[in-house]
């Protein structure tokens, strides 16, 4: 029987709402198929309670979700708050529906992830591409610079919007306060995909969120920093430049019509959670985090991201003065059992949450040190990986592209050639190539040492890449 360990269920609706399901399960003539059987496939399906005729009723009479928004809209100090069972993927793609008309032009952070690039297809906008900057001791992307967004918007008046993605994958931390003034200056929204973010503000060490910063709408992954189901996701807006309506249009147009309820009431239960025991459990962990980052600061030639401008949870570094490489580092690390979330040859990213301890940290910091000594090698320089310097030549419109007609020629011969699909080393899903730009020798060869780098490139229609989709001539 599901249970309630920290008691939350009185402070989160839908938490309560799925609890009360379990507990006096009904006969269903309603989906999901398995009719709560577990003898079928299996504990696989267990807790899988929908929201129609689960959480709810199927008319949604008792309004158990409208409520969960309402809290966690006060909680983040939003006008709006939608909860998503697709992930920051659905909820950037929401939000690009929400902010122009097709054929408008928005201002768009070279590092956001490709779900709102796809997000510009589906709405028809055109991206004015701004670049971060670049650390030149670490080689990793910072913040988009207010002054490059300043200049993107003076230099294309009729811009619609401002979208960045902050914090980044790595955890640094941008001006989301500075970029927020220079958006609305320029009569604009600032739109922020805040998806490694869901619980900055809530301890004294942790940057503010967006909102607080002057953001107009922000996207949020509950499952990644937040005890929440895979797939969890919100969005928060105040209205002041933000249509509340187009946005309620562009989370339905693009959201599944069968909504998880697992998924919906364990974001509403992190959101309690979050409200009530946050701050103890975020000071913990970000105790934990600050004793392993000093400890692998000892390792000779490892540089651990650190600072005031870096997300306080993430453990993020950069092995190019230790000569060992990532990829083996990370071998060992998934055979001792604790995986991480991103490892290439010169980088290596571990994700901590409120749901770690010293304890856990204190495994990944021995089995960390442990292989870096063993792999150890002749230093490398740091170079910043291409895929973060690639200067992006736009030819087509993003929405033009992806539906034109296209077929795929060989990798070397598709130099000059426009790009009909999106390619982009995952993790962490930042685009080499975006449909209707140009294959440029640069992007090629951000691509080739992204593979030799060991980092998977995705979204391509062909995984090798032998060929790439081009827009037929």
């Amino acid at each position: 029987m599901p249970t309630d360990p920290r008691g939350l269920r009185g402070a989160a609706p839908l938490l309560d709402a799925w609890l009360r399901f379990l507990e006096a399960p009904p006969t269903p003539f309603t989906i999901p198929g398995h009719k709560q059987r577990g003898d079928l496939v299996g504990d696989v399906v267990a807790g899988d309670v929908p929201l129609y005729a689960g959480l709810d009723t199927m008319k949604l009479s008792t309004g158990v979700l409208a409520e969960a928004e309402a809290r966690a809209a006060r909680l983040w100090g939003a006008e709006v708050c939608r909860f998503s069972t697709g992930g920051a993927t659905h909820a950037n793609q929401a939000v690009a529906l929400a902010l122009g008309h097709d054929g408008d032009r928005v201002v768009v952070s070279r590092t956001l992830h490709r779900s709102m690039l796809l997000g510009l297809v589906l709405a028809g906008l055109r991206p004015v591409w701004v670049s971060p900057e670049v650390d030149g001791a670490t080689g990793l992307p910072l913040g988009v610079a207010p002054a490059t967004v300043d200049r993107a918007l003076r230099d294309n008046p009729g811009v619609r919007a401002v979208l960045v993605g902050d914090p980044s994958y790595i955890g640094t931390v941008g001006d989301v306060a500075a970029l927020a003034e220079v958006a609305h200056r320029h009569g604009v929204p600032l739109a922020v995909d805040a998806a490694w973010a869901a619980h900055f503000g809530f301890h004294p060490a942790l940057p503010a969120h967006p909102l607080q910063l002057g953001a107009d709408v922000m996207v949020t992954s509950a499952h990644k920093t937040l005890p929440a189901w895979s797939q969890a996701a919100l969005i928060l807006a105040s209205t002041e430049r933000i249509d509340a309506a187009r946005l309620d249009a562009g989370v339905e147009a693009t959201a599944t019509t069968s909504p998880a309820g697992a998924i919906l009431a364990s974001t509403d239960a992190a959101r309690a959670l979050l409200e009530r025991d946050g701050e103890q459990l975020l000071g913990e962990a970000i105790a934990a985090v600050r004793a392993a980052r000093d400890r692998l600061r000892d390792v000779d030639g490892l540089v651990v991201l650190d600072g005031p401008n870096v997300d306080p949870l993430k453990l993020t570094l950069v092995l190019s003065g230790t000569g060992a490489d990532g990829n083996a580092v990370e071998r060992d690390l998934l055979t001792a059992g604790l995986p991480v979330e991103s490892a290439d040859r010169d980088v290596i990213v571990g994700v901590a949450s409120l749901a770690d301890t010293r304890r856990t940290l204190d495994s990944l910091t021995a089995a960390l040190t442990s292989s870096v000594e063993r792999h150890r090698g002749s230093p490398r320089n740091v170079v910043a990986p291409m895929a973060y310097r690639v200067e992006p030549v736009t030819v087509l419109p993003p929405r033009e592209a992806f539906f034109a007609d296209s077929h795929a020629v060989p990798i070397d011969q598709a130099t000059g050639r426009i790009s009909a699909e999106l390619v982009a080393p995952y993790p962490p899903g930042i685009p080499v190539l975006a449909p209707g730009e140009e294959i440029t020798a640069q992007a090629l060869a951000a691509l080739d040492e992204a593979r030799t780098a060991g980092v998977r490139v995705a979204y391509a229609a062909d995984p090798s890449l032998a060929t790439l989709r081009v827009v037929r001539r």
